[in-house]
C-alpha cells in the first residue's frame, strides 16, 4: 500500500505545479517596520510571531515605524443563541471583535478604521460541561487565528493615502 501512495503524490504534486497552483507562502509587506500600540492579548501574540514571520521588523516605539497598527480593542463574547423546552440553553453564539486602524507618522492613513468580526455558532450540552468548555476554547482559537490571517491580508495590500485624496 505504501508503494502506491509515493507514485501517486508525486504526480499529483507535477499535476498541481503544472496547473500554476503555489502554496500562499508569506505574505509580503508594503513596509519593514512596525509599531502595534495594543494592549497585550493572545491575539497580539499571534500577530506579532506572524509578523516576525514575514520579516517585518517590530518597534517599541511609534516614531521607529514605518507603520503604526492601532488594535483599540479585542473583545470575545458569548451570547445564548437557543433554548430547548426545559428552559436550558441548547446552543450559544461565540462572537470575535476588533477594531484597528494603521498610520504613518505623516497621519496618513494605511488601514482605515474598521471594525473585524467573526462568530460561531456551537451546540450545547450541559451533561458534557468539560468537553463543551474546550470546544468553546477551541472555537475562540481558531476565529483569534483567523483574525490574525484577516489582519495580515490587509496589512499585506496597505498603502498610504494622503489627506488630500479622500
Amino acid at each position: 500500500m505504501r508503494r502506491m501512495q509515493l507514485p501517486f503524490i508525486a504526480a499529483l504534486a507535477l499535476l498541481l505545479a503544472a496547473c500554476g497552483f503555489h502554496l500562499r507562502g508569506d505574505a509580503k509587506m508594503p513596509f519593514t517596520t512596525l509599531h502595534i500600540e495594543a494592549a497585550d492579548s493572545l491575539l497580539v501574540s499571534e500577530l506579532r510571531d506572524n509578523l516576525q514571520a514575514s520579516h517585518v521588523q517590530l518597534v517599541s516605539k511609534a516614531e521607529q515605524a514605518d507603520v503604526v497598527l492601532n488594535i483599540a480593542y479585542d473583545v470575545a463574547e458569548k451570547q445564548i443563541l437557543t433554548l430547548g423546552g426545559s428552559g436550558r440553553v441548547s446552543e450559544f453564539q461565540l462572537r470575535y471583535r476588533i477594531s484597528l486602524r494603521a498610520y504613518d507618522l505623516q497621519q496618513r492613513t494605511w488601514l482605515p478604521a474598521e471594525e473585524l468580526q467573526m462568530h460561531r455558532d456551537y451546540a450545547y450540552d450541559d451533561t458534557k460541561i468539560l468537553a463543551k468548555e474546550a470546544e468553546e476554547a477551541l472555537l475562540y482559537q481558531s476565529m483569534r487565528s483567523d483574525m490574525v490571517q484577516q489582519i495580515m491580508r490587509r496589512l499585506s495590500r496597505a498603502k498610504p493615502v494622503d489627506q488630500a485624496q479622500k
